[in-house]
């Protein structure tokens, strides 16, 4: 099974309308498939221009690294040669912090993965979560 436009469509929506309901701050969110290429990405009004680079940077890390963002988060704070390397690799575009969530079916296995940027970090994670499980996927933070 792939991450399809539609579901990612519905993840988009879904990560917005848990946003709305907690009163966070506008959010971002890209979802990207398991090879680390865009399938959607939406910014509401009034968040910052740059949240394109910021969705995609925890989204891209999260699928590239095989760890989610709050994984890469703990990875950068016990071992911060480790993170450094591996963005100097991916040239720069990996931001390694919650709101980079992979997305898993049932079974386990990896789909893609969402980055979700404008609040908080964990509110990212938490409006993303809420998002993926809304289309019966699991979310891996």
């Amino acid at each position: 099974m792939a991450l399809s436009l539609r579901r990612a469509r519905t993840i988009i929506r879904k990560t917005l309308e848990a946003g709305h309901a907690a009163e966070m701050k506008p959010l971002s969110v890209v979802v990207m498939d398991a090879g680390g290429h865009v399938i959607a990405f939406e910014r509401e009004d009034g968040a910052s221009p740059g949240r394109f680079q910021i969705a995609h940077g925890k989204a891209y890390g999260a699928v590239m690294l095989g760890m989610a963002g709050t994984a890469q988060k703990a990875r950068a704070e016990a071992q911060a040669y480790f993170i450094a390397a591996a963005n100097a690799a991916y040239g720069g575009a990996l931001i390694p912090v919650p709101g980079g969530i992979l997305v898993r079916d049932a079974k386990g296995r990896l789909l893609g993965a969402i980055g979700v940027t404008g609040d908080t970090s964990d509110n990212d994670a938490a409006a993303g979560t809420a998002g993926i499980e809304a289309v019966g996927l699991v979310a891996e933070i």
